[in-house]
């Protein structure tokens, strides 16, 4: 997609195109525990049915196409078909609940919903049942929702009927309604600068905020991310991270996609189907937040697994452990395993240390340099001047990468990319002489719990509505296991009798099970400026006291 820094202006759908004529009969897509495989001209054939059962419906260049679900097969086939007839795909976190799902819907407009019947303790349908009541009574081509107006169809990922909802098969059973003609053109007619891909990452307003993708930010991010690992056609990429995050469907996908290397899936993170995946698919890259790859190397089966055909992946999503590194080379194999950093917002990588790094030190202690055609500066956070090299600042880039905006938030957009172009990060971090960035710090408060990204004021906002709180302060709990766990300081109502409990039981079901607070202390009030603001700081070294074993 990139070459020597230069950006390459052409669609997913193009992009996939040539990789269909280069490797026609290398596998593409494969799922180890299920034996399903699929060659780049066989996923060609499958996306391009499912674009024009799409166009068939009536689904339009920008609209929006929401799925909610784990990594299931037809996961990877929906995002090449939405990008090949221009329809924004609007990923959707498998852990949402209901009171989740329905903001995201609302606030993205989105016209159409892929959905499976659920995951864990969450049964998607019935979810959508109760705010969609109309689809057990409306015909399913005139669905009208009181409470989502935006919302024309949704479809079932599977071959099973449901009432209100088109089945994956007769979807596909449309495509021959659409004709090749009006096909071509839909495809002619897209701009590479085109939106084609919303993340929701959650906002410091306690609102989460829809990060616009198009071609050209993905396609080219994926290219280096690729180059950077040493990828290739005869390369296998074992894929447990979700694709509705960035680190699965830009990290994983667009790199095989520019490379032409197989995509290894798993429909969910489990460390036996890992370690079976890679020895019996030889995979040769494998990917995961640190806490994936500790899961792995602690795991009692994990001397019985071959990782001889390994030699890169991604680490990322958090802090690197050194011990955990040192593990991935000595006893994986990953001997050019690759760190990234990024955010959402720079879709999302914008530094990264490379496959033939000459330091093991310079992989643990820093997030890389700057990828190609990608800015990267140390800015500081008062006077907006670039930090030398050691000095201490917020990290931001500028270039290809930089989201299009923040969907029907122009003021947040402002507020994270400057007047002059820079995506200012919101980690502290600094540069080296040689051109290694670190990250320190963070300027906001997120925190981040094994590659899932938390702010407390969601959190926050979400329990002021719990009967009997007066007032929570939510913060980030050093853990070994996730990099943090999410704490919160509660100054109960007079009278009221509250326990961790009780906060605990309020949250589960209708929030994600990752932002429940997993240490809850009771307090009279809160350390004060002496101006009467909050001092999280102190409320973070309280909590790294109060929890040391986290």
């Amino acid at each position: 997609m990139t070459r020597l820094g230069i950006t390459r202006n052409v669609t997913l759908g193009q992009l996939l195109q040539e990789v269909v004529e280069k490797y026609p009969h290398r596998e593409a897509v494969v799922y180890a525990d299920r034996d399903y495989r699929q060659t780049w001209r066989e996923l060609l054939f499958t996306v391009d049915q499912v674009a024009r059962g799409l166009m068939a419906l009536g689904v339009h260049r920008g609209e929006k196409v929401a799925v909610w679900a784990t990594n299931v097969p037809h996961w990877i086939t929906l995002q090449f078909a939405t990008a090949r007839i221009g329809a924004i795909l609007v990923t959707v976190n498998i852990n949402y609940k209901s009171s989740e799902i329905e903001y995201l819907l609302k606030q993205s407009e989105a016209e159409n919903l892929f959905l499976m019947d659920g995951y864990r303790d969450t049964d998607y349908l019935n979810t959508l049942y109760e705010l969609v009541p109309e689809l057990k009574t409306q015909p399913r081509d005139r669905l009208r929702s009181e409470r989502f107006p935006g919302l024309k169809r949704v479809f079932f990922l599977g071959a099973e009927k449901h009432r209100g909802l088109y089945s994956w098969n007769e979807l596909v059973a449309m495509a021959g309604q659409t004709g090749e003609d009006e096909y071509l053109q839909r495809q002619e007619s897209l701009d590479p600068h085109d939106v084609i891909n919303m993340q929701y990452t959650s906002g410091t307003t306690g609102f989460p905020k829809g990060v616009m993708l198009s071609h050209f930010n993905i396609g080219n991010n994926g290219f280096w991310i690729g180059k950077n690992q040493n990828f290739g056609p005869d390369d296998r990429i074992c894929i447990p991270v979700p694709l509705f995050h960035c680190f699965g469907c830009v990290l994983a996908v667009m790199s095989a996609l520019n490379h032409g290397s197989a995509m290894v899936v798993l429909e969910k993170y489990d460390p036996v189907n890992v370690m079976m995946s890679v020895e019996r698919e030889r995979c040769t890259a494998l990917y995961g937040v640190p806490t994936m790859f500790i899961a792995i190397l602690d795991h009692p089966l994990f001397s019985r697994f071959d990782f001889r055909s390994l030699r890169t992946g991604i680490m990322a999503g958090s802090p690197c452990p050194v011990k955990a590194m040192n593990d991935c080379v000595e006893k994986m194999n990953m001997r050019e395993v690759t760190i990234v950093y990024g955010l959402t917002e720079s879709s999302p990588g914008m530094t990264q240390s490379s496959f033939d790094e000459p330091s093991l030190e310079k992989k643990c202690s820093t997030v890389g340099k700057a990828m190609p055609g990608v800015e990267v500066a140390v800015i500081h956070p008062d006077t907006g001047t670039v930090c030398g090299p050691g000095e201490a600042g917020e990290l931001c880039c500028r270039g290809y990468n930089v989201m299009k905006g923040y969907y029907r938030m122009p003021e947040e957009t402002a507020r994270a990319i400057d007047a002059t172009g820079w995506l200012h990060s919101g980690d502290i971090g600094r540069v080296d002489a040689d051109g290694y960035f670190s990250v320190t710090g963070r300027l906001k408060d997120m925190i981040i719990r094994g590659g899932e990204n938390i702010y407390p004021k969601e959190v926050e906002d979400f329990l002021y509505h719990m009967p009997g709180i007066q007032d929570v302060q939510v913060v980030g709990v050093p853990s070994r296991k996730y990099g943090e766990q999410v704490g919160a300081f509660i100054v109960p109502r007079p009278g009221a009798d509250l326990s961790a409990e009780d906060v605990q039981d309020y949250c589960r079901g209708k929030i994600s099970f990752f932002k429940i607070p997993r240490y809850v202390q009771f307090v009279a009030g809160y350390p004060m400026t002496a101006s009467g603001k909050i001092q999280k700081y102190r409320l973070r070294e309280e909590a790294a006291r109060l929890w040391p074993e986290a």
